[in-house]
């Protein structure tokens, strides 16, 4: 167990250290903060349309960043060299395997974290067409993470540690201090500050949910990109886990009616391939509606099983692998 727990440990690690991660992390996450500063003029839905653009960002940039994770954890140590030293010792194909996908999916959460904190800051300052853009919050936002990047550069040049390790730590504590900020305070119409409140009671705390939900779906693609990612590089990983997005997005029209129709072979691949649209609840966020937790759990039970299922077929795939 110790060594599951270390290369797990560092797998995470040197994906967090990845200027390419932080840049994911923190574009993303400050992309969905400025979508709740533009005016929209949506008629009233202002607020949905900012909630919905939040969401699909959150997927999108989960989803690339979960083929891209997978890739540079397993097909580059592959290539290096570092895969055959670490599996010339007392350790098996399946547990270096699992360790490396569970690595990825710790980073992937992380990513998800900053995602959701942003979406809930972003849901509270939407504003319709009567409002105005909420400059308090902004200035709280971006002030703690010019901070942060500036902590990051201190302990870098004095300390000599990773500045993109130390800065998406800085970044995340960044953003929870501004979600708790933001949350304890009230506003009027203008988007002035006029009270403290209870935390998050003008936050839509259906971001939640449904953000689990996409990080659900980021697993499963991580799950798939482990797979390619035992026998090609990145390109071609990315290129395979695009086309099955894009079937997975379209799986009710292109299989689904076969597979209503009796056909075994829509059956097969609507059962096979995942229905992204399961994991995408912003209809559900609409007027009172709400996602159910037990929806949620359902769908975590469905996750396991296909990553079981996943990553089972990943060893077959690995076993087979020539390392040297």
């Amino acid at each position: 167990m110790l060594q599951f727990r270390k290369i797990a440990g560092n797998a995470f690690i040197e994906l967090a250290r990845q200027p390419i991660f932080l840049l994911l992390m923190v574009s993303s996450s400050l992309f969905e903060v400025f979508l709740s500063a533009a005016p929209y003029f949506g008629f009233g839905e202002d607020p949905k349309l900012v909630k919905d653009s939040a969401l699909a960002v959150m997927f999108l940039v989960g989803l690339f960043c979960a083929a891209l994770s997978a890739s540079s954890s397993l097909d580059r140590e592959i290539r290096s060299g570092t895969a055959l030293a670490v599996l010339s010792k007392p350790i098996g194909k399946a547990k270096f395997l699992m360790a490396k996908f569970t690595g990825v999916a710790m980073a992937l959460t992380l990513l998800a974290y900053s995602n959701l904190l942003a979406g809930l800051m972003a849901s509270r300052m939407a504003y319709d067409a009567y409002g105005d853009t909420d400059i308090f919050s902004l200035k709280i936002i971006f002030g703690l993470v010019v901070l942060a990047f500036f902590l990051g550069g201190i302990s870098n040049y004095f300390l000599n540690r990773s500045f993109v390790f130390d800065t998406s730590v800085l970044y995340q504590c960044a953003l929870t201090i501004a979600t708790v900020i933001i949350g304890f305070l009230k506003y009027d119409d203008l988007n002035h500050v006029v009270n403290v409140v209870p935390f998050g009671e003008g936050m839509d705390l259906r971001m939640i949910p449904a953000s689990l939900l996409i990080l659900f779906a980021v697993w499963l693609l991580a799950g798939i990109a482990t797979i390619c990612s035992s026998r090609f590089e990145t390109i071609p990983t990315l290129a395979i886990c695009s086309g099955i997005f894009m079937l997975g997005l379209m799986s009710d029209y292109l299989f689904g009616q076969m597979a209503e129709s009796g056909s075994w072979i829509g059956a097969f691949c609507y059962g096979v391939l995942p229905n992204w649209q399961l994991f995408w609840m912003a209809d559900a966020m609409e007027g009172e509606k709400t996602i159910p937790w037990k929806y949620v759990a359902t769908s975590l039970i469905y996750v396991v099983g296909y990553l079981g299922a996943t990553l089972s077929l990943a060893l077959i795939v690995f076993e087979n692998r020539e390392l040297n």
